[in-house]
């Protein structure tokens, strides 16, 4: 029997199907990227320009932060670095463009390996979030700009069906030593 058949056949009422197809939909849908619902987020790099400058960590050590450079042809380029007792345990390299579709993507390269990268679905005039609901963690990444001039950043996730985040505040500091 067809969906476009009769909703009841021998007495039985239809309704648990269709109860069920809306439910399927409604899950399918839940599970698909937020930027892929009407396209991605049209934006220009631009709009991201309150990110650019040297930003060192407000709680980690001498040399931990991040710095992005000023918008220019269509992308932004940063790097981030974490010290610990003195050295480097971690470094990113990170490319944030324009794509050919009008939306804005974030690309990261933790460590110099491998590419992740995360579309654009929010912003605000000081905050942006993107996201990669297929990466294994972090999903999402969140930047802030506070009144106080404090950049937070956070990284957000589940591993193994658990939500996490960490959190990350950084203050402007000048790119020349």
């Amino acid at each position: 029997m067809t969906p476009s058949t009769s909703t009841r056949s021998a007495g039985r009422s239809r309704t648990p199907w269709i109860l069920s197809a809306t439910c399927s939909a409604v899950l399918l849908a839940m599970t698909l990227p937020t930027f892929a619902a009407d396209g991605p987020l049209q934006a220009k790099i631009e709009d991201l320009a309150w990110l650019t400058g040297c930003w060192a960590s407000t709680t980690g050590e001498p040399g931990s932060g991040e710095q992005w450079s000023a918008p220019a042809g269509g992308s932004m380029l940063g790097t981030g670095r974490t010290i610990k007792d003195s050295k480097t345990v971690a470094y990113e390299f990170l490319v944030i463009h324009e794509t050919s579709d009008g939306g804005v993507v974030y690309i990261a390269s933790p460590n110099g390996e491998g590419k992740t990268a995360f579309g654009l679905v929010f912003l605000e005039k000081r905050a942006a979030i993107f996201e990669n609901p297929n990466h294994d963690f972090p999903q999402r990444l969140i930047y802030k700009l506070e009144q106080d001039g404090t950049l937070s950043a956070r990284i957000e996730g589940k591993v193994k069906d658990e939500q996490r985040g960490v959190g990350f505040a950084m203050k402007k500091v000048s790119c020349v030593p």
